[in-house]
């Protein structure tokens, strides 16, 4: 079973982010970001404008509340300013699993370092405190981008699930791509190697 309870209030942190849980009162903080609508262009879950971005935040909170996800508010502590938003989801206690998704951030956050820092603290978090064995990720195939930032932070390809998701042009279906990262792998090569490109992340 996870080391893990949804009622906390965890809090993940290192000199360059901050994650904390995302509340509704986060809205306002990342709204002008979330109007950046390339951020949705892969997701078929959209959270640009007031009204799209507040269900997106209460849909959120509401799944942490039904122990299926646990969402986090990105903070840029170099800029001062949040950033974006990732989460846990789909945790399956029993069998020491997550998936670790809805990640967006701000196009001027992106590129510098600061999904790199979070994937440090989330998987440190998840293999060293939930004791978790697993962590899914997924992707539109063709979020080039995303996979890229995946295998940059030592997550492996696992497959394709054909007509995953509707198409981003409203016709038909497309495929997505599973990747992953299991224990054994960041015990033995993955945490190393991603704690030496955070060195260098910030140069």
């Amino acid at each position: 079973m996870l080391d893990f309870n949804f009622n906390e209030n965890y809090v993940l942190e290192d000199d360059f982010v901050i994650l904390s849980p995302l509340k509704m009162e986060h809205v306002n903080n990342l709204l002008e970001i979330a109007n950046e609508t390339d951020i949705w262009k892969y997701s078929f879950v959209k959270g640009d404008g007031i009204a799209n971005l507040t269900n997106y935040v209460q849909s959120a909170i509401d799944n942490r509340g039904a122990e299926k996800d646990y969402p986090f508010v990105v903070y840029d502590k170099t800029k001062d300013r949040f950033a974006g938003s990732t989460r846990f989801c789909e945790v399956v206690s029993s069998l020491k699993a997550i998936r670790l998704g809805y990640t967006w951030y701000g196009k001027e956050f992106r590129g510098t370092g600061v999904n790199k820092h979070c994937k440090y603290l989330l998987f440190e978090f998840a293999f060293e405190k939930m004791q978790a064995e697993r962590i899914g990720l997924g992707a539109y195939i063709e979020n080039e981008r995303s996979i890229a930032a995946m295998a940059s932070v030592g997550c492996q390809k696992e497959g394709v699930l054909r007509g995953m998701f509707p198409a981003t042009n409203g016709i038909g279906r497309t495929d997505a791509v599973l990747m992953s990262i299991l224990k054994n792998d960041w015990d033995n090569t993955v945490k190393n190697e991603l704690k030496n490109k955070l060195v260098h992340s910030r140069l």
